[in-house]
């Protein structure tokens, strides 16, 4: 039996770990060292831990690639990742701290890196991947009156029977909430526009691809329109 084969028959509970594992680890980091090492420290901890957790748990991932053209999907991250810093912008200004503290020289590439090229990859692969999915099969359970929706989701359902681009509004609210509770409470509001923005995404295009490279171009340009403005509340 091949290892796609093996994949294909694990349940969601089985596939939570591989999925969650990189997203926890980011976060933890950040939380344990905060006010204890130096952010240049912290940053080249989730640079090595991170990619090395997504590594290991690649195998267990569903593809990022989707029904259509890769090249469409590549077009349509651009677009949408400029959408969201405009939109991330907007939301933010309100509840932005006018007296945050300026990033060094050091701190703000260790941070344009991660932000730009590894948090993208594994907060769509958790959100979107795995997150709205999941939250989809509950969402079928409960409105074909599967007895125990829930916990017939992660016993017996598997993520990777989804079609591309499927999703019911309980779906895209669980993930939107998801990925805000990922954020500090001011940023809560740019955080669930954003998220709704890459599950319109995920929805068009119907892959990861185009969600992973909307995300990391919205990262990028908010640093260096961060850095060129001074506005370090935003970021």
């Amino acid at each position: 039996m091949g290892i796609k084969t093996e994949i294909n028959h694990l349940s969601n509970r089985d596939l939570l770990v591989p999925y969650a594992l990189p997203y926890l680890a980011y976060v933890g980091i950040a939380s344990i060292t905060r006010g204890i090492l130096p952010a240049e420290i912290s940053y080249v901890l989730k640079i090595i831990v991170v990619p090395s957790l997504l590594y290991w748990a690649w195998k267990w991932y569903c593809p990022l690639t989707g029904p259509k053209k890769i090249a469409g999907s590549v077009a349509a991250g651009i677009c949408f990742g400029i959408a969201g810093t405009a939109a991330w912008c907007i939301l933010m200004k309100p509840f932005a701290p006018p007296d945050a503290a300026v990033w060094t020289k050091p701190e703000f590439l260790l941070r344009l890196f991660s932000a730009s090229l590894i948090v993208p990859v594994f907060e769509e692969i958790f959100i979107r991947g795995f997150v709205l999915r999941a939250a989809f099969q509950w969402d079928m359970n409960r409105k074909n009156g599967v007895k125990s929706p829930l916990k017939h989701m992660l016993d017996y359902d598997c993520i990777n029977d989804v079609r591309p681009g499927a999703w019911t509004v309980l779906a895209v609210a669980v993930s939107t909430i998801a990925f805000a509770a990922g954020h500090v409470q001011a940023q809560w509001p740019a955080a669930v526009v954003f998220s709704v923005l890459m599950a319109v995404l995920w929805i068009v295009r119907k892959d990861l691809l185009s969600c992973i490279i909307a995300h990391g171009i919205t990262n990028f340009t908010l640093a260096l329109y961060v850095y060129f403005t001074g506005q370090w509340g935003l970021w």
